[in-house]
């Protein structure tokens, strides 16, 4: 396990939008196919590295996002996909998606590796670079990386967001024969990087161990974190006679919900046995428990129990990417439309501000239905740790709840487990009611979650791959 180095020279909310780097600086060439504008977690991500990154290397960017953008000081250089759009949608309206699942591979933005293959190495000899380090997903990328490194010999990094093993991300595989494909490109990442950086001690076990002795050096754990900047600026401090839960990020489930017994019509039911015909399914996942429903039940749980509450506790949803006919039904369906309220995608730095003014702050994954421990690690966990606002999460046993689990105050729960939640609700919001609102102090743990010293993991590495290559400028 890698352990977070901070640096001397920096200190808390110290930083700036386009760091000083070393006269000598060497230049370091960086796949992000997602950067802002997008709003992704990995866009974010890699926008926050790559500034940090311009301290110490020169870099240049090729990314498949239009506009994409990071700052005045860095070169972006976006390249279009080869997607057959209008091919995809001709096959989507003959209802053969399920064609299209067997057929691309490892993912959509296959069809962006050709072109950027090409750009890529014009743009490597031309700049004279000393490295290649790639943003993962999408997994298509890391084939560029390595097509990159074949051509030129130049150093490579693979740094994962989601690993390909990690059954909470993907419980399921088109068939069979996609899961051992899956499990084989893994192991060829591994193999062909220079290094390797996983956001998840568990999934980096779980692959480490299927290496050989000589791959097992290049295994690197780095934890997403977050940017002390957007938690620099003070918070509005508006006086709410409400309680108000929030949840930032989309959430799954809806579907679960949607449709009432009596609408499971036999065309629907064998349209889904048609779409699951050939699947491999690696593990089993309850979606319905990482949707609003059960804490919203918890919400009018409290409520029920304390009469004065009535009407007060509200849950927040920021960042709903589902139709909104869909959640207004889903609502309307479980009686929770006067408890929870659902809003579209936001500005990260919106985001983190609603956050901020929340009275408690929700996490939730979906339950492993065999009870077995998982890999994932919600983004959003280390940005709550920023804040001082309590943390109710509703995760299954696995990396989230390990992680969390000795973290002050912070609540662990079942994802399905409402009494719980009520519990918990009812203890933070007693809390604010009575004038004492729970707060917790969390100095200790911004240090190590701040970009500014994660980044730091990522010097070394880079430092190591470089020092070890061959190849010569």
């Amino acid at each position: 396990m890698t352990k977070s180095i901070s640096s001397k020279n920096n200190t808390y909310f110290t930083t700036s939008n386009v760091p000083s780097k070393s006269p000598h600086a060497k230049t370091l060439f960086c796949i992000a196919h997602d950067l802002p504008p997008l709003r992704e977690p990995i866009a974010i991500r890699a926008k926050k590295l790559l500034g940090q990154f311009q301290k110490h290397w020169e870099i240049h960017i090729l990314t498949g996002t239009e506009n994409g953008y990071l700052n005045e000081a860095a070169s972006v250089e976006f390249v279009k996909s080869w997607y057959p759009k209008r091919l995809i949608e001709f096959i989507g309206k003959l209802k053969l998606d399920k064609l299209l699942m067997f057929l691309i591979w490892p993912d959509s933005k296959i069809f962006w590796f050709i072109p950027a293959l090409i750009k890529g190495y014009q743009l490597i000899k031309r700049q004279n670079c000393s490295a290649i380090f790639v943003f993962m997903m999408p997994y298509s990328a890391g084939l560029v990386g390595i097509a990159l490194k074949w051509l030129t010999g130049l150093p490579l990094v693979l740094s994962l967001d989601d690993s390909l093993s990690c059954t909470d991300m993907h419980p399921v595989s088109a068939s069979w024969l996609h899961h051992q494909l899956e499990r084989w490109l893994e192991n060829f990442y591994v193999r062909q990087a220079d290094a390797i950086v996983y956001v998840s001690q568990f999934n980096l076990e779980l692959v480490k161990k299927r290496q050989p002795q000589s791959q097992q050096s290049k295994f690197h754990l780095i934890r997403c974190g977050a940017d002390p900047l957007d938690f620099s600026t003070p918070v509005d401090s508006v006086v709410s006679e409400s309680f108000k839960i929030v949840y930032t990020g989309g959430m799954n489930g809806w579907y679960d919900f949607y449709h009432r017994p009596e609408e499971h019509t036999l065309p629907k039911k064998l349209y889904r046995a048609w779409m699951k015909l050939g699947s491999y399914e690696r593990i089993k996942i309850d979606y319905r428990s990482s949707s609003p429903i059960f804490i919203g039940k918890a919400a009018q749980q409290a409520m029920s129990q304390n009469p004065n509450w009535e009407n007060k506790i509200h849950v927040k949803i920021y960042g709903n990417s589902f139709p909104e006919s869909v959640v207004q039904k889903v609502l309307q369906n479980q009686n929770l439309t006067d408890v929870v309220s659902v809003f579209g995608a936001l500005p990260h730095s919106q985001a983190i501000q609603n956050a901020r003014q929340a009275d408690l702050l929700l996490i939730t994954l979906p339950n492993r239905t065999d009870g077995s421990s998982g890999g994932r690690i919600s983004c959003k966990t280390y940005e709550y740790l920023m804040s001082d606002r309590p943390i109710l999460a509703a995760v299954p046993k696995g990396e989230n709840w390990d992680y969390l689990k000795d973290k002050p105050g912070v609540w662990l729960v079942e994802p399905t487990d409402t009494e719980a939640m009520a519990q918990v609700i009812a203890q933070v919001a007693a809390a604010k009611f009575s004038g004492s609102p729970l707060t917790f102090d969390r100095t200790a743990l911004q240090q190590e979650l701040s970009y500014i010293n994660l980044v730091e993991n990522y010097f070394q590495i880079l430092d190591k791959v470089c020092s070890n290559s061959t190849v010569t400028n």
